[in-house]
Formats: structure tokens, C-alpha cells, sequence
């Protein structure tokens, strides 16, 4: 899926990814639980972090950046949130409970977030638009 929309034009908002990071990790048979080892390794239901997988990921690393947790985590969901905001304005979803069910089942968006417009709901739109206004003034 990933090489597929990496080469459809889906214009400036998509770009920033490296594919070869998960090319390079199904190469080395790192798919997941299904092959006991991706980003984590499994053991039954016990996960841990892949032992391996910070000395991987340094050679795809061109600027250390020193992010929080936090700010990784903002900077992940925004982009779905962001990209979900622009489905609905742009009538691909009927409304934001779609949006909402359709990320969380069919990409995997945190659960536990209720989707994307329920997020948004609970931070506050204020609040989010000033943290990509953030983003945009630290980052471009």
C-alpha cells in the first residue's frame, strides 16, 4: 500500500516519507506478530521493543531533532487528523462520524482517541489549529 500512494500524486500533503524503512524491514522478514519481530519483537502476548530496530532505523535519520514522545505522537495523529479534515471539506465522507469509524477501523487510528473529529472535540479546535500553527512555525 505504501509504495502504491507513494507514487500516486496526492500532492505536497503526503510527502515526507521514506518507504524504504519498511521495504528494508520486510526484507529482513520483520512483519510484525505474524513473523515475531517488526517494530517489536513478540513473545506470545508479551511484547517488548525490538532490540534491533534503533540501530536500523540511525541510518534513515538525516536531522536528530530531539522530539518529546508527545510531540512525535501530536505530529503522527495530526496528519491523519488533518488529511480526515479535508475528506469531510471536500464531501469524500458523508460527516465526521464516518471519519471517525473509518480511521479507526480501517487504518488503525488510536481507539481509544475515538477518531480524529472526536479528538479534535476533546482538545479543542483552538487548540489544535494553534498546535499545527506551532508546528508550522517550528518545522515549515
Amino acid at each position: 500500500v505504501a509504495k502504491f500512494l507513494s507514487n500516486a500524486d496526492l500532492g505536497v500533503r503526503m510527502e515526507g516519507g521514506d518507504i524504504s524503512i519498511m521495504e528494508g524491514m520486510i526484507g529482513k522478514g520483520w512483519l510484525g506478530k505474524k513473523s515475531g519481530k517488526g517494530f517489536f519483537s513478540y513473545n506470545g502476548k508479551k511484547k517488548i521493543l525490538n532490540p534491533e530496530i534503533n540501530d536500523y532505523l540511525k541510518i534513515f535519520v538525516t536531522q536528530d531533532l530531539q522530539l518529546s514522545e508527545k510531540e512525535i505522537q501530536d505530529r503522527l495523529m495530526s496528519r491523519f487528523i488533518n488529511e480526515a479534515a479535508k475528506c469531510l471539506e471536500d464531501d469524500i465522507i458523508e460527516n465526521a462520524v464516518v471519519g471517525d469509524i473509518g480511521l479507526v477501523f480501517g487504518t488503525g487510528f488510536a481507539p481509544f482517541r475515538g477518531g480524529p473529529f472526536r479528538y479534535i472535540d476533546q482538545v479543542g479546535i483552538d487548540n489544535f489549529v494553534g498546535m499545527m500553527n506551532g508546528f508550522a512555525d517550528k518545522y515549515g
